[in-house]
């Protein structure tokens, strides 16, 4: 059952369009990102939600109930902070308890709640605490905790994970998604990381300009991208242009000197991408595209590879299996399997 919904969200600041007609329905229990670069309404649109924000036009609806004159305090959202926001002469225990303070809980359930919480993100051991003293991975985990423990009707991320270092910033996508699961609480995340939306969604809405361009499950979103825009923000992507071409007796996708059977699918009416991961080196064949590999990058798991070829710089991953990879200045031939070019548009 649709839990929130916006429709037709709008913030204009003069003739500047934050957001533009945004419409998403958002389910019980989900866990949705937003997702864009800089400027792309992201954010607004989470501070509208929240209440900091007013619209411009549109209504925001959770649970049937229109929150469009409800104040931010009275929504019963909660929220975690990039910055984390933490209160820094209150131990992560008082931290976590001024919410349910704000609310007038008594004081034996706030204590039974506030433990719980702690409990939930790890850091019972450190009730007592100041910010001070916590890392950033303890201090994102006791802002989580806070804007748990009022048992949020939505729970709202503004790029909470940002501050953390890479290694970290993974662990805590993991722990971020766990906790999700477990408490069930319905969760909207804004970031520009496009590798934490993948890791935490259950649905991506890329945005660009204020408007949504493609709302899917991230599978969907980086296999089948709905644009070139998504396309190269939903991780690496090669652009090629196919053009049908005759060999022996059967039309091919050729691209540059590559010939590419295909194999029962349409020949591609527009442009093309195709994921790095999807490229492999090949034998020299009719259906393999000539370069020479200008440069490679060892980032352990796998190696990024340039190639310089006739339609322009290819980018291949080629997963660290212990074999071999070609030396930069080697010639190398390029191949890829019809069903892995991905019709996008052109503009976006």
């Amino acid at each position: 059952m649709t839990y929130l919904v916006l429709d037709g969200l709008t913030k204009r600041y003069g003739e500047a369009t934050a957001v533009d007609s945004l419409s998403l329905s958002v389910e019980r229990g989900e866990f949705v990102s937003l997702l864009g670069p800089s400027g792309c309404g992201k954010t607004t649109t989470l501070q509208m939600i929240a209440g900091f924000v007013e619209p411009t036009a549109g209504s925001i609806v959770l649970d049937g109930r229109d929150l469009g004159r409800v104040p931010a305090n009275k929504r019963g959202l909660g929220m975690v902070f990039q910055n984390y926001a933490l209160f820094p002469h209150m131990t992560a225990a008082e931290n976590v308890a001024f919410g349910l303070e704000m609310q007038g809980v008594r004081k034996a359930e706030r204590q039974a709640r506030v433990a719980e919480a702690l409990q939930l993100v790890g850091l019972a051991h450190l009730a007592e605490r100041y910010p001070a003293r916590m890392s950033g991975g303890q201090q994102q985990r006791v802002a989580l905790a806070r804007a748990l423990v009022i048992r949020p009707a939505v729970l709202l991320l503004d790029e909470p994970l940002s501050n953390l270092d890479a290694k970290l910033r993974e662990e805590m996508q993991l722990e971020l998604r766990s906790i999700q699961r477990t408490v069930g609480t319905t969760t909207i995340l804004v970031t520009h990381d496009q590798s934490e939306a993948l890791a935490l969604s259950d649905r991506i809405v890329v945005m660009d300009q204020g408007r949504a361009v493609q709302v899917a499950d991230p599978y969907s979103a980086y296999e089948d991208p709905a644009s070139r825009f998504v396309g190269g923000f939903l991780g690496k992507a090669n652009v090629f242009t196919p053009r049908p071409a005759q060999y022996q007796g059967e039309t091919r996708a050729c691209i540059g000197e590559a010939h590419i059977a295909l194999e029962g699918a349409p020949m591609p009416s527009s442009a093309v991408i195709v994921r790095p991961e999807k490229i492999l080196f090949s034998e020299p064949a009719a259906c393999a595209l000539p370069g020479r590999l200008k440069a490679r990058v060892f980032q352990g798991n796998h190696w990024l590879c340039q190639v310089e070829t006739s339609v322009g710089e290819v980018l291949v991953i080629r997963q660290n299996d212990g074999a071999p990879v070609p030396q930069e200045g080697a010639q190398v031939h390029l191949r890829w399997r019809a069903r892995d070019m991905r019709p996008v548009h052109e503009a976006q």
